[in-house]
């Protein structure tokens, strides 16, 4: 049995408990403010300037299942973009792009309507006559800034990134900066059994 801790990590926060090397010495907010069980890690991590799910555990087996690249675990994203993309772009982001490290695996991408979540403060920067667009976008990697990188591949740059699916814990219910605890009953692996030895 083994606890999961499901948190929304607001804009501008460490996935990290302590900022090691601040930029000017000024400190960043950390996941310390949001929530004190002791003991516990995060699972994977997202980046300072995206927002929602983040796990965290105190297994380190429960983490190495979650974050392991060979069990390709989706994470599904809505994503504010700038501009309105065409099919073609859509299509370019479901077979997959060339990127600066390689090509990336399919994904699943649609349009959607702006969904209903709190105002980011501070906003998104926006330009006069450029309309914004919301994407909702699932990918089974993790490379660094991937998303982002990925929408301005077909040029739509990311204006707001929220992750709302890590596999089959979502971020339902929970605003920024709220968790929750879920208990996993995980099966026990059956005990070893030795071949018989040799009767005499």
């Amino acid at each position: 049995m083994s606890s999961i801790y499901l948190l929304h990590k607001p804009y501008l926060t460490l996935s990290q408990f302590t900022d090691a090397a601040p930029p000017d010495g000024v400190p960043r907010a950390t996941l310390a403010g949001l929530i004190t069980i002791p003991g516990i890690y995060p699972a994977g991590r997202l980046d300072y300037d995206s927002e929602g799910l983040l796990l965290l555990t105190d297994d380190g087996a429960l983490a190495a299942r979650i974050t392991h690249p060979k069990h390709k675990q989706p994470k599904t994203y809505w994503v504010q973009v700038e501009g309105i993309p065409a099919p073609s772009a859509l299509e370019s982001l479901r077979k997959g792009v060339m990127l600066n490290d390689g090509p990336t695996l399919p994904a699943k991408a649609r349009v959607i309507a702006p969904p209903s979540i709190p105002e980011r403060t501070p906003p998104i920067r926006s330009r006069a006559g450029i309309p914004t667009r919301w994407l909702e976008l699932t990918i089974i990697e993790g490379r660094n800034r991937q998303v982002r990188r990925m929408t301005a591949h077909v040029g739509h740059p990311t204006l707001r990134l929220i992750r709302v699916a890590i596999g089959g814990w979502r971020l339902d219910g929970l605003a920024p900066g709220q968790w929750r605890r879920e208990t996993l009953h995980a099966p026990v692996a059956a005990p070893s059994r030795r071949p018989p030895g040799r009767r005499r």
